[in-house]
């Protein structure tokens, strides 16, 4: 027993690192691959077919026209004391369809006179709360009006005072 016990043990068998590296080599080749592609445009990521025929002809730019809202003055309250969020913006509406955004004014000031006086003053201390306003703004203005008819929202003032 003694012989048996101060006999190094045997080596375990080596497995090869042929798999791993063959791995490895092919995730480089197919990162580099694909890199190339959508670098040199042979693969569009998030574009459908008509949106690369369209960029890829430009034409004359859309008809565009532009629909102010009248300024709006916010009341908010912070712990008692009352602070007053003076606000405007524009529309950017399709031109046939001006004239049906102007129509729905009142329905749009009413939605968004809705919408900000529900907001707290921790929404609008945040870096990036003028971003999701705007979107939560468009969103619900383009359920009032119609889907399609208004391209942006353009905010002109934002004033916390």
């Amino acid at each position: 027993m003694t012989d048996a016990a101060a006999s190094p043990p045997e080596p375990g068998v080596k497995r090869s690192k042929l798999p791993l590296l063959l791995g490895i080599f092919l995730a480089m080749l197919g990162g580099g691959a694909g890199y190339f592609s959508v670098s040199s445009g042979i693969v569009r990521l998030g574009e459908s077919p008509s949106e690369t025929a369209e960029t890829a002809t430009p034409g004359a730019a859309p008809e565009v026209e532009y629909v102010p809202i009248d300024p709006m003055i916010i009341s908010l309250n912070d712990n008692g004391s009352i602070l007053h969020l003076r606000f405007s913006a524009q529309i950017e509406v399709d031109a046939r369809y001006k004239a049906d955004v102007t129509r729905l004014m009142p329905r749009i000031v009413d939605v968004l006179n809705t919408y900000m006086r529900a907001l707290d003053l921790d929404d609008l201390r945040d870096a990036q709360a003028l971003t999701r306003l705007r979107v939560q703004m468009l969103r619900r203005i383009q359920v009032v009006v119609g889907e399609g008819r208004i391209g942006d929202l353009l905010i002109m003032e934002f004033v916390l005072s």
